[in-house]
């Protein structure tokens, strides 16, 4: 991370990392999705507009985003050198799909997901990396949040929880297709309805320090022989301090 990029995320709680993918990447990981022919999204946020399985799918197009070398350093830079994948999951919205109410917030403190700062280095617990596989511009939709509110002493009143006419501290975080927004989950967050003509199409993935986890599953042996790369299949360990190996240099 640069000085701008830090000066961004400890102010407002993400950054965005412009061209991470290339066009080429896209399409391949766009023609993924349609392999699937999955169904219309419908208005159930969790088992409609949500997908996952991507990691155990034949090409490791996915599997190198687990690791990429543009996004490792961010990581290190917010959570530390040892890292670990918590759970990831795919987002699908089609015009007219509604948002959600904005959740998360530095206070009250979550053990799992929290931003301190301490002798000049960030801290973060469950950190997202939201990769964009279509364009979410302004008057798309999408991911939305109240910069800064991951360092708030005051918990988020109930009437900006709604993402409808809230536009007193939200904004709407647009991104490019091929783009990486990258967030602590301390921040207040949510999504806005999905008003463009082409689906939105999101990839996230989420990353806990090495000793702690959020989410409660466990990655078996299989997957970890699908990986590549050794890094990749540490970052699949269990949570745990002692001797753990992945430490990004």
């Amino acid at each position: 991370m640069n000085e701008e990029e830090r000066y961004l995320f400890d102010l407002w709680g993400y950054v965005t990392v412009e061209n991470v993918l290339s066009e080429d990447e896209l399409t391949a990981l766009n023609a993924l999705i349609d392999q699937q022919n999955y169904p219309e999204p419908t208005d159930d946020k969790i088992y409609s507009q949500r997908f996952g399985g991507f990691m155990d799918w034949e090409s490791d197009a996915y599997r190198k985003l687990l690791n990429h070398p543009r996004i490792m350093p961010y990581l290190k830079g917010m959570i530390g050198s040892k890292f670990r994948l918590d759970h990831a999951y795919g987002i699908l919205m089609r015009k007219g799909n509604p948002g959600g109410t904005l959740h998360g917030g530095g206070t009250p403190y979550d053990p799992a997901q929290y931003y301190v700062f301490r002798n000049e280095q960030m801290y973060n617990g469950l950190t997202v990396v939201s990769w964009a596989l279509t364009d979410m511009l302004p008057g798309h939709g999408g991911f939305c949040c109240i910069p800064g509110s991951h360092k708030s002493n005051f918990r988020c009143p109930s009437r900006f929880r709604p993402v409808a006419n809230n536009p007193k501290c939200m904004v709407g975080v647009h991104q490019k297709a091929g783009d990486a927004v990258i967030f602590t989950e301390a921040l207040t967050h949510g999504t806005l309805p999905w008003e463009a003509s082409h689906y939105r199409r999101s990839i996230l993935f989420k990353y806990s320090p090495g000793h702690s986890a959020w989410g409660q599953g466990r990655y078996d042996d299989a997957l970890r022989e699908k990986m590549s790369e050794e890094d990749q299949r540490l970052m699949l360990e269990p949570p745990y301090v002692s001797n753990r190996k992945l430490v990004v240099e």
